[in-house]
C-alpha cells in the first residue's frame, strides 16, 4: 500500500487513489489534515462505523445522503432521534441502511453530548491519542495500532459503539492524528506542514 500512482496534475499520490477517480480530491483535501472541528470528528467516526464490512468508496458516494438524514451529523440533534427517525433512516436508500450501524449512531451522539460536558470537546479527548510517527513502520502498513486499540477501549468505555481498533486507526489516518501519507506523495509534505502548524485543542 505505500506505493504511489500518478494524479490528474501527473504529481504522485497514495496508490489507494487509483481505486476510484473520486478519491483523488478527497485524498488530497481532506485525507490526513488535522481536524478539530467537533462534528466532523462525530461525523468521521459515525461513517467510518457504517464503512464497517463495506468500501469507503461506498460510504463517499453515500457521504452527502449521509449527512442530510443525520442533520449534518450534528450530534446536539441526533442525540435527540427516535424509534421513528430510526424507521425514517431504515427506508432512506440513500445511506446504509443497517439498523444496528443506525442505533449506534444515535447512541454515540448522546455519548458525544457526555464526552463534551466532561472535557469541553470532542476534539480535546481525540486529540490526547495522537499517534507518535516513531511507533509506526512505513505509511499505510498498518491497520491497527497501540494508541487506536487503547483509543477503542476508552470509547468502548464510555459507551460508544462500532468503534473497534480498525476502525479507529482508519479514523485516526483521516482526521490527521497521524501522517500516514505515502512516501513519495506529494500531499505528504502538505500534511506534515498542516499538523505542524496545528494547535492541538485543550
Amino acid at each position: 500500500m505505500t506505493k504511489t500512482v500518478q494524479g490528474p496534475d501527473g504529481r504522485p499520490r497514495c496508490g489507494w487513489c487509483a481505486a476510484a477517480p473520486e478519491f483523488f480530491d478527497y485524498h488530497d483535501r481532506e485525507w490526513g489534515f488535522p481536524v478539530a472541528d467537533d462534528i466532523r470528528l462525530f461525523e468521521k467516526l459515525c461513517l467510518e462505523s457504517f464503512q464497517s464490512g463495506l468500501s469507503w468508496r461506498t460510504i463517499l458516494a453515500k457521504r452527502k445522503n449521509f449527512r442530510a438524514a443525520f442533520a449534518g451529523f450534528d450530534f446536539n440533534k441526533v442525540a435527540t432521534f427516535d424509534e421513528t427517525d430510526i424507521e425514517r433512516l431504515l427506508a432512506d436508500a440513500g445511506i446504509v441502511r443497517h439498523r444496528g450501524k443506525i442505533e449506534a449512531t444515535i447512541n454515540n451522539a448522546k455519548r458525544a453530548l457526555e464526552m463534551v460536558a466532561k472535557e469541553g470537546s470532542i476534539a480535546a479527548f481525540i486529540w490526547r491519542f495522537e499517534q507518535d510517527p516513531a511507533t509506526l513502520g512505513a505509511p499505510q502498513t498498518a491497520s491497527v495500532t497501540d494508541v487506536s486499540k487503547t483509543l477503542s477501549k476508552e470509547l468502548k468505555k464510555r459507551g460508544w459503539q462500532f468503534v473497534g481498533p480498525t476502525t479507529v486507526f482508519a479514523f485516526m489516518q483521516a482526521m490527521g492524528l497521524v501522517n500516514d501519507h505515502a512516501e513519495g506523495c506529494a500531499i505528504r509534505a502538505e500534511v506534515a506542514s498542516a499538523r505542524q502548524s496545528f494547535r492541538k485543542p485543550v
